[in-house]
């Protein structure tokens, strides 16, 4: 039996792949379970300095798989919620790489939301989003009340949470949901330059970048102007301001070590 999630190191990037094609990559408990790992796997790798994450075949991910939910034996909402898809949503925004997400199809309920929990997305242009939760009498999990509205607006989201309406990959773009639409032939590589690029970046300073986007959710104006000030004083003790800085007045191209 092929793993749920399978994984790839490609240079300083690993790839991160959802695998259960036949099931549009819906997620049960082994699958949730063996993301957890491998985002800590990651966040622990200095070798591994972005990842980006994926499905294999048509879908991205169809969100939870239906069959374990309803099973009298099976973990229940309760579990599923607490120890899958919370442990996975504070996993990506807490990992000090990039995570960068390639919607490579159907994003719906959970799977949409996770993707959204990532710092850069990219979709397909056959892909979709749907928040599919009110369909079957559920409310949006995954830090989808959380992100989305942050995302697209009070209205926007409360729209296509309430009637679970599918959204296509250039209208999630056009609205501000995404990042960018790539043709489907070329998502993959686009996705993983996109990864090669940010990798090569000084990727303590991306991690601090996305801790203050992560502070910025609940703190004033003021309290952001503070933590702004306290991590520009980490990033500029950092080799790679000195490298930064000592590249751009030597007119060449900086060697960044995330560190």
């Amino acid at each position: 039996m092929s793993k749920s999630v399978l994984t790839e190191k490609k240079g300083s990037v690993l790839v991160i792949t959802l695998n259960r094609p036949d099931k549009f990559n819906s997620f049960n408990r082994e699958m949730s379970l063996l993301l957890q790992s491998e985002l800590d796997k990651a966040n622990h790798d200095e070798n591994i300095r972005a990842v980006l994450l994926t499905g294999n075949g048509k879908a991205f991910c169809a969100g939870q798989d239906l069959s374990e939910a309803i099973d009298e034996s099976g973990p229940g909402i309760e579990t599923i919620v607490r120890e899958h898809y919370n442990p996975i949503i504070i996993r990506i925004r807490n990992l000090h790489k990039p995570v960068i997400c390639a919607v490579n199809g159907v994003a719906a309920g959970a799977g949409a939301n996770i993707a959204l929990a990532c710092d850069v997305v990219m979709a397909a242009a056959s892909a979709s989003f749907i928040q599919a939760f009110s369909k079957i009498g559920l409310i949006p999990d995954s830090a989808g009340t959380f992100f989305l509205p942050r995302l697209i607006g009070l209205q926007r989201a409360s729209a296509l949470m309430m009637t679970g309406e599918k959204i296509s990959a250039n209208e999630a773009c056009a609205m501000g949901m995404i990042y960018k639409v790539a043709d489907d032939i070329t998502l993959a590589e686009n996705s993983l330059s996109l990864a090669e690029r940010l990798a090569e970046m000084p990727t303590q300073a991306l991690w601090l970048t996305k801790k203050l986007l992560n502070d910025s959710m609940n703190n004033t104006l003021e309290e952001q102007l503070e933590r702004e000030l306290q991590e520009q004083v980490k990033a500029a003790g950092s080799y790679d301001y000195q490298e930064g800085v000592k590249a751009f007045l030597e007119k060449r191209k900086p060697e960044f070590k995330g560190r």
